[in-house]
């Protein structure tokens, strides 16, 4: 079978230029190989004694997997608490990168894998680390708060970690105290939280590949053909978009609200990749993507994370088979400074943001 090609994603660095990162999408899988494959998936996650971590934006055939087998389908923050509590020697993180990197932080004796090291995100590979503590050392006054969606050496860093679940309840807990934030990297979800909290925050300039394509003006045209359709945005969207929203939340925010409202036509403005659990959830309901490109345009993206979906059913294999180079390393010393504002955020959340329960089906 033919390699695929990579795919070259272009995405805005700190500075305003454009960079481009690679991003190879995974062997195609027939209808009849399936099953034989997930069986085989299967085994090897008992024979390995590991546990299948996966994103809300991977591929369906992996999110199936996990809840089938005592994993958890999650948003990143579940992700890191799910696979830090949970009894396996070995993770296995269907994501990108920093997702792996976080459960080896959390989980230094553990080991922790995945189906591709070369899965990234914009918002990571917009935030180098020298450039970055650069910036922090020039605002030394300034509490340092970094999205999830960082490399380790940038969470080592930082005061705090936060994911787009909790962001907002920590900025604001930090504002009471009268504190002023250094954020990174997402500009958008940074706004958002600045006008939600009304802190003081300077920005570091990163945005994500899917959720900077969002159109409001296409939006509104799709809100006008679908009038009684709610609309749910990720933080992560521009301002303009967030402003059309009926509910604004992290990926499993988005879920509990189409649950709350219980309409019957809902508008999606993430990763596409949530409507597999949205639908599972709300059987009979309507998902529309929100709309990524104005009339004639084009996209890379399209609603789509280019690197999460190198996560496939063979590369699982691959990876469980002991193949290498799936193996998540982070150097020890920046492990253990970047546990600290993890941890300092899981324990906030304790208190302030009651788990989520999983959604394994085992």
């Amino acid at each position: 079978m033919a390699t695929a090609q990579p795919i070259q994603i272009r995405f805005e660095r700190y500075t305003g230029d454009t960079g481009i990162a690679p991003a190879t999408p995974p062997r195609v899988i027939t209808p009849r190989e399936r099953p034989a494959l997930v069986e085989r998936a299967k085994r090897l996650l008992r024979e390995r004694d590991a546990v299948l971590v996966a994103h809300y934006y991977v591929h369906p055939d992996l999110q199936d997997l996990a809840q089938a087998t005592g994993g958890t389908v999650s948003d990143s923050l579940e992700m890191a608490r799910f696979g830090h509590a949970h009894a396996a020697r070995t993770i296995v993180v269907a994501g990108v990168r920093f997702m792996g990197e976080t459960a080896k932080i959390l989980n230094p004796e553990k080991r922790v894998l995945m189906p591709d090291l070369a899965a990234e995100c914009s918002l990571d590979l917009a935030t180098p680390i020298d450039a970055f503590s650069r910036f922090c050392d020039e605002h030394p006054d300034r509490v340092v708060v970094v999205y999830a969606n960082t490399s380790a050496a940038v969470k080592a860093r930082s005061d705090w970690m936060v994911t787009s679940s909790i962001a907002e309840k920590i900025v604001g807990w930090l504002h009471a105290q009268g504190k002023k934030i250094l954020w990174a990297p997402d500009k958008h979800l940074g706004d958002y939280v600045r006008r939600e909290t009304g802190a003081d925050m300077l920005m570091w300039n990163a945005s994500c590949v899917v959720h900077d394509e969002f159109k409001a003006q296409q939006l509104e045209e799709l809100k006008a053909k679908h009038p009684g359709a709610k609309v749910l945005v990720h933080p992560e969207s521009p301002a303009s978009v967030i402003a059309l929203a009926d509910a604004v939340g992290s990926t499993t925010g988005i879920i509990m609200a189409a649950e709350r409202f219980k309409a019957k036509e809902y508008i999606v403005a993430t990763d596409g990749g949530i409507i597999h659990q949205m639908r599972k959830r709300m059987p009979g309901v309507t998902f529309i993507e929100a709309p990524t490109a104005g009339k004639g345009a084009t996209c890379q993206s399209c609603a789509h994370c280019p690197w999460m979906a190198m996560n496939g059913l063979h590369n699982l294999i691959e990876t469980l088979e002991g193949a290498p180079g799936h193996e998540v390393f982070v150097d020890p010393a920046v492990g253990r400074k970047a546990k600290v504002p993890i941890e300092r955020m899981l324990d906030f959340a304790k208190v302030h943001l009651p788990a989520f329960q999983g959604s394994g089906d085992a």
